[in-house]
């Protein structure tokens, strides 16, 4: 799972930049440069930038980062991504359904 650390500013914590695997549920765009797609996050559907995955169909699973689906990836990584994130508590911080 691509991440990194951000130092927190007076802190001395770090926090976790993550990328959230997402099921490609619709595809909007021509263009392979500005092609989006509905993407369900456990229930929570967002609009995802495609320009670095054009390949992705309805039906696939993402890995999202800020917006942009940086490659696709098999049902069970997204599972054991889904459960790993559960796991942390990952999942509820950021709002979404589990």
């Amino acid at each position: 799972m691509p991440s990194h650390r951000v130092a927190r500013e007076g802190t001395g914590t770090f926090q976790m930049c993550l990328a959230v695997p997402g099921r490609v549920v619709d595809l909007f765009g021509d263009d392979p440069a500005f092609r989006s797609a509905n993407v369900d996050f456990c229930g929570i559907r967002k609009n995802v930038n495609l320009a670095f995955t054009p390949e992705a169909e309805p039906g696939d699973y993402v890995l999202v980062h800020v917006g942009f689906a940086i490659s696709r990836i098999d049902s069970d990584e997204a599972h054991r991504t889904f459960q790993y994130l559960k796991s942390i508590g990952a999942l509820k911080e950021e709002g979404y359904a589990v």
